[in-house]
């Protein structure tokens, strides 16, 4: 017997058992993201290298060590997408989107990094992106967190907290960078392997260690507003009174940093204590300088990202109502000529009923192994269509779920009956 071909380690198959989940969210967050005015773009999974290089940057892990990364054919150096901001600033600038106007845009899809798999961590993940272009206050931040906050209501998922910080602008982190960098390397050997790496390259990332041993070194580290200027404070300011405008809780966290090098003032994330380590499931922030970084014109922008597994696994920890995406109705048949057809009765059924989820038997069996079939797939009606039913053009009807009676209609009648009975089991 030949070997059986597994999945690559860290990508993981979504089965229908679990798509409720997905199709839940999915739904819901299209409907928020519309009424908020955003348009949905669609994206490659593949870019050149040197967008993330130069986009997400080379001294952070992203790039140093999780890119997927091959020459293609052509001896070009191609990469998975390991996250959808840089894309979309390609794509914004490539077709013009960007020129003097305002987008916004949002996007769903896979991306990938080559790193440990673990639980909410896998090497292909999904995300939702949010990108705003164009707009320079704290108002489109504040907007933007305010529909974040919307999408897990209407999810009903509840004790999320907000973290929010400011990052000031590059100037300004430059300066704070020195700062941290003189304090890091006077605690040299205090630092970890990754930390001594970064302390050179990108001391902000050591504000980002979830190291343990490293907390009290970390806590007492400047912090960068006392670095920002008189703009960018009175932005952070902005956006904190905008926040509590709208009666959401939310906690500063001076070192809060995220770890991309494109973030500058504004940074946010929702949190939770429901899925162990990996505790955030919405990430974002400002980053002015990326279109001006990729080749465009200098262009305002903020945004975030959600973790699709992560919300989802939150969702089912939470136990959120679920769309039903079982079958309504379940047709079972026998004798040769009502299985003729029966092909043509479901078209005709979905042409009066379009939003009717029917499922058709398929390959034969006894009317007892078809309801058992029937049973299992959820639906709430069984419809049968036996030789007398095709004699004299009426189908019967069985509930599924209740004690009622089967009964017989004729088959002009039967759309009718069966969306009354269906509107009686939702209540």
């Amino acid at each position: 017997m030949s070997q059986r071909i597994q999945s690559i380690r860290g990508m993981q198959d979504v089965l229908p058992a679990e798509n409720a989940l997905w199709h839940t969210l999915e739904r819901t967050a299209a409907e928020v993201f519309a009424v908020y005015g955003y348009e949905q773009i669609r994206l490659p999974i593949m870019e050149r290298t040197g967008l993330f290089e130069r986009g997400v940057g080379e001294v952070t892990d992203i790039v140093e060590k999780e890119l997927y990364t091959f020459e293609d054919r052509g001896g070009e150096s191609i990469s998975l997408r390991p996250e959808g901001t840089a894309g979309a600033v390609r794509a914004g600038i490539q077709h013009g989107l960007l020129h003097n106007a305002t987008q916004r845009l949002w996007y769903v899809g896979p991306m990938f990094r080559y790193e440990r798999p673990q639980k909410g961590r896998q090497r292909q993940f999904h995300q939702f992106g949010v990108e705003a272009f164009g707009q320079t206050g704290p108002d489109v931040d504040i907007e933007q967190i305010a529909m974040s906050s919307r999408l897990f209501k209407r999810l009903g998922i509840s004790g999320l907290r907000l973290e929010i910080n400011t990052l000031g602008t590059p100037a300004e982190r430059a300066t704070y960078r020195d700062a941290l960098h003189g304090y890091f390397s006077a605690h040299h050997d205090a630092l970890d392997a990754d930390s001594q790496r970064r302390l050179d390259r990108n001391p902000l990332r050591i504000l980002d260690s979830k190291n343990p041993e490293m907390a009290e070194l970390i806590a007492a580290a400047p912090s960068l507003t006392d670095y920002l200027g008189e703009e960018s404070a009175a932005h952070f300011q902005g956006l904190c009174d905008g926040i509590e405008a709208l009666g959401i809780d939310y906690t500063i966290n001076p070192r809060l940093v995220r770890g991309l090098d494109y973030y500058t003032r504004t940074v946010f994330e929702w949190l939770t204590d429901d899925l162990g380590a990996q505790n955030a499931v919405c990430s974002g922030g400002r980053f002015d300088g990326l279109v001006d970084q990729l080749g465009g014109s200098d262009t305002p922008a903020t945004g975030f990202a959600m973790g699709v597994e992560r919300v989802v696994a939150l969702m089912e920890a939470q136990g959120v109502a679920l769309d039903d995406l079982a079958p309504q109705a379940y047709l079972v048949h026998t004798g040769d000529t009502a299985s003729a057809r029966v092909p043509a009765l479901a078209e005709r059924l979905r042409d009066a009923l379009p939003e009717l989820r029917l499922r058709v038997h398929a390959g034969g069996g006894s009317f007892k192994s078809q309801f058992k079939k029937a049973d299992k797939s959820g639906a709430r009606l069984a419809l049968v269509f036996g030789d007398d039913e095709a004699a004299d053009d009426t189908l019967q009807i069985k509930p599924l779920t209740d004690d009622r009676e089967q009964e017989r209609v004729g088959l002009s009648e039967a759309p009718a009956r069966i969306a009354a009975l269906l509107a009686d089991a939702r209540g």
